[in-house]
């Protein structure tokens, strides 16, 4: 136990701690609120900070302002409230893990921490930080927030929330996130609101209701948006994926897509499954694509008008009706399809495909001219962005 060494320690060096009131222990264990309070004479705790699996209803640590390490909580069924009035930075990870009691968080003085991860605390319901202005990752996942305002930053590295039922509205100010944003799997009615972000780096959106980042521009990743319940979507300054894909799989009630600015995706683009989906002329401006292109759905119109070059494969299947569409699109297929080379993998174009909205795999179908009636018979997985570059299926194709 980091108290029974830290008191006597305190009282060896008296002045000299008095003067640095910086306390060095590698690992500071707290196991009851008298313990924490043996941390008031520390102004900096040099190490890592673990309140443990016997810790009471309460514990605040008032003193210290900066923990050098990490701030660690979890496996402790009887803990009720965490808190500080005076912890100003953390220098490792703040870890709340596996807290069954847990409802109140409150760190009013916390601005800077290296990360958070906030996992399986299903009663906790309050938290309040800083406010913050610097964190490198955060995630929060099985809590009953119903507000994420504490993690409200300008820029982060990775956001990741999810599993938090309650919560039906996300509001945060990010201009940019230099890592992968994910919410998914939060209350059903989740309205996600980004009306400063301009760039990030990977993005996957799933079970909510409304999106919205009007001064998206960049996504140098993928983007990912599957199993909503928007009914519209449109990012309307986003002009380029850098090397990822762009995916809409099993979105039931989309019906309006549109991308009105964007000119190039780096890896692939799927649309799959989103069965109330008809009109696609999503890209009026999009011209180059790295990867495939496969379009699974109900489809009545398909348009691209700008396209130029797609450096896997061009597949479409429809439960409709689409011979002339396919008339129109056969212009960008191969030389060898009576095309002029602008997609330089395989081309099918097929409609009347009855389970044209099972397949949502990132896989194409195999060869075919294009105007048949083979249906894909890859079952419905998830997103595999490793499997949707098809470059080098793209290469072989056009030597053939």
């Amino acid at each position: 136990m980091f108290v029974k060494h830290l008191v006597p320690a305190l009282a060896a060096i008296g002045s000299v701690a008095a003067q640095s009131r910086t306390c060095t222990v590698s690992t500071t264990t707290i196991q009851s609120q008298a313990e924490a309070t043996g941390l008031a004479g520390c102004q900096t705790v040099s190490g890592t900070v673990v309140i443990g699996s016997e810790a009471p209803g309460t514990i605040q640590i008032s003193g210290p302002e900066v923990i050098t390490g990490d701030l660690i909580v979890r496996n402790n069924s009887r803990i009720e409230t965490v808190s500080s009035d005076t912890i100003e930075r953390i220098g490792g990870e703040f870890n709340l893990n596996d807290l069954n009691s847990l409802r109140r968080v409150e760190f009013t003085a916390l601005t800077q921490v290296d990360s958070i991860s906030w996992i399986s605390l299903g009663v906790l319901n309050s938290a309040t930080l800083g406010p913050l202005t610097r964190a490198e990752n955060i995630i929060v996942s099985d809590t009953f927030l119903d507000d994420m305002s504490a993690f409200d930053l300008t820029t982060v590295g990775r956001f990741d929330v999810n599993n938090n039922r309650p919560l039906e509205r996300l509001n945060l100010q990010f201009t940019s996130v230099n890592g992968i944003l994910n919410i998914k799997d939060n209350g059903l009615g989740l309205q996600v609101s980004l009306p400063n972000l301009i760039w990030v780096v990977e993005m996957s959106i799933a079970n909510a209701t409304s999106f919205s980042a009007p001064l998206l521009r960049t996504v140098n990743g993928s983007a990912n948006f599957d199993q909503n319940f928007f009914e519209s979507f449109m990012l309307p300054n986003l002009t380029s994926t850098e090397r990822g894909d762009i995916s809409f799989i099993s979105n039931g009630n989309l019906n309006n897509l549109t991308f009105p600015v964007l000119t190039s995706i780096g890896g692939g683009l799927l649309i799959a499954n989103n069965t109330e989906l008809t009109r696609m002329a999503a890209f009026p401006r999009l011209e180059e694509v790295g990867g495939a292109v496969k379009l699974r759905g109900s489809f009545d119109e398909i348009e691209f008008p700008a396209l130029e070059l797609v450096e896997g494969a061009f597949d479409v299947a429809s439960t409709e009706d689409i011979e002339d569409v396919c008339e129109e699109l056969l212009p960008l297929a191969p030389r060898s399809d009576g095309g002029d080379g602008r997609v330089q993998g395989e081309y099918n174009c097929a409609g009347e495909v009855a389970d044209a909205n099972e397949d949502t795999s990132s896989e194409t179908s195999d060869g075919g001219n294009g105007v048949d009636d083979d249906e894909n018979s890859a079952s419905g997985v998830a997103l595999n962005t490793a499997l949707f570059g098809l470059v080098a299926v793209a290469a072989i194709a056009s030597a053939l």
